[in-house]
């Protein structure tokens, strides 16, 4: 495995600036760059050019070589499946030019959302579906797999294949899938293509056991994020974990995303870093900081500082005692 870092976080630094912050934490040998979308473009300027121009996406991935980094996705966070035409359509579109660059750029996977359409096909927003009661919801729910989600997402998976590309979804609620279940769900109704990007700040506050998610969906982890959650267990103890309130008010939200090893400590991340071992997963792990009580060096330093021993380390060829 190597560690990576997801660079919006670098979103004001020019190209050449990003690099250097990101070959100032030691350990780190990858960087997951944003094309568009939720996380932004701020190091990739011109898609189409890096498309269409061999030599320019050449001497992009050759620049990032030089200094010892490689790419370990292309992000292009967005919904495919928004019941607004004009934002489904630029996302889409986005997503496509992400797959060509990624393969123009021999870069393995793109990750982004599931995407959540609306509740029927006039609809104006994404309408997330949290229970199966009243009946009506369950009718809205098999509405947007059976009409919308599966029959994109198996062209899409198509798509990628072509290219030589595999999707990672984050499962983030919000979107259709958000969980082990949906996505395996998705998968099994789509393509082989269609993978996931392991978020655990996602599922800890779903009361989701990590380890046991992971050998779930074993077979589809295409991309690893490393983003930590805390809770705070008074406002939980009053409110439960279903919480609305915006990121801004920290003293009064249920939990808050947290930089590794802020909200669980270096044991659980063993347990998953061992998970995905097992899993069979040897690609990166990606920082990526959400901390709204760090500052970006702060955090990714943290990150750093606790997953390098876990991550970097190399099991045996062959155990000793076999």
């Amino acid at each position: 495995m190597k560690l990576g870092v997801f660079t919006p976080v670098f979103g004001h630094l020019s190209t050449a600036e990003m690099i250097a912050r990101v070959q100032q934490l030691q350990h780190v040998q990858a960087v997951e760059l944003g094309t568009g979308g939720w996380p932004g473009r701020a190091h990739l300027d011109d898609l189409t050019a890096l498309i269409d121009g061999h030599c320019r996406a050449t001497t992009y991935r050759q620049r990032l070589a030089d200094a010892g980094l490689t790419i370990s996705a292309l992000s292009c966070h967005g919904n495919p499946l928004h019941p607004d035409p004009a934002i489904a359509q630029a996302d889409d579109a986005l997503f496509r030019q992400t797959v060509r660059l990624a393969a123009k750029m021999q870069v393995p996977t793109v990750v982004t959302f599931a995407g959540c359409p609306g509740d029927h096909a006039e609809a104006k927003h994404p309408n997330w579906i949290t229970t199966p009661w009243p009946p009506e919801f369950l009718a809205v729910l098999d509405w947007q797999w059976e009409q919308k989600a599966i029959p994109y997402w198996t062209e899409a998976g198509r798509f990628a294949a072509d290219h030589g590309v595999t999707i990672a979804l984050e499962a983030h609620p919000g979107f259709l899938v958000y969980n082990a279940d949906t996505m395996l769900k998705l998968r099994a109704a789509t393509h082989p293509a269609v993978g996931l990007n392991f978020d655990p700040s996602h599922l800890f506050w779903q009361g989701v056991d990590i380890p046991a998610a992971i050998r779930a969906v074993a077979d589809c982890i295409y991309h690893v994020h490393a983003k930590d959650l805390a809770f705070d267990r008074q406002n939980v103890a009053v409110n439960g974990v279903l919480d609305t309130k915006s990121y801004r008010r920290l003293r009064e939200r249920s939990w808050l995303f947290r930089s590794v090893g802020w909200g669980h400590d270096a044991l659980t991340w063993k347990q998953i870093i061992s998970a995905l071992r097992l899993a069979g997963y040897d690609h990166v792990v990606s920082i990526e900081h959400e901390d709204a009580l760090l500052s970006v060096d702060e955090g990714l330093a943290a990150a750093v500082a606790l997953l390098a021993p876990i991550v970097l380390t190399e099991p045996p060829a062959e155990p000793w005692w076999t």
